[in-house]
């Protein structure tokens, strides 16, 4: 992932990747599942605080912050090779990913959760299990700022 991004540590971002030709590859429960345990596998051997995150079933959304010395870049390289290799497909993702720094934190979360709800999924948003909304999943409280 030789993506640039002018910030890559230490700010909240809202990172977003595609699955290739945004194949609904995590339609399978299957598949969404193991996107998620690989995202806390990933955590434990590289630190970094995740506020929320949706798997759709064809991409992520990713709202989180990631300490020095890491990068978002090498995070979600890590991720996305880590996924390929777990789920033993030869090809899964969209070349690089889409981060961003968010003017308001709070309202990205919110477009997260409520995507499923959106794309007709489930009526509510904690209804759909493959979301940090669904109360299944740890992560970080957001800081108000």
């Amino acid at each position: 992932m030789g993506q640039r991004h002018p910030v890559q540590n230490e700010v909240i971002m809202f990172a977003t990747t595609n699955t290739l030709n945004r194949l609904p590859v995590f339609a399978n429960p299957a598949y969404a599942r193991e996107a998620i345990e690989c995202l806390y596998r990933l955590q434990n051997l590289h630190p970094f605080l995740l506020f929320g995150f949706v798997v759709m079933p064809d991409h992520c959304h990713f709202l989180l912050n990631v300490s020095a010395p890491y990068t978002i870049s090498k995070l979600l390289g890590s991720y996305k090779s880590g996924l390929i290799f777990d789920l033993n497909v030869p090809k899964l993702w969209q070349a690089g990913f889409d981060a961003r720094i968010p003017k308001n934190a709070h309202q990205v979360l919110r477009y997260i959760h409520e995507n499923p709800v959106h794309a007709k999924l489930c009526e509510r948003i904690r209804d759909y299990p493959w979301s940090s909304a669904s109360g299944r999943w740890d992560v970080s409280t957001l800081p108000f700022v």
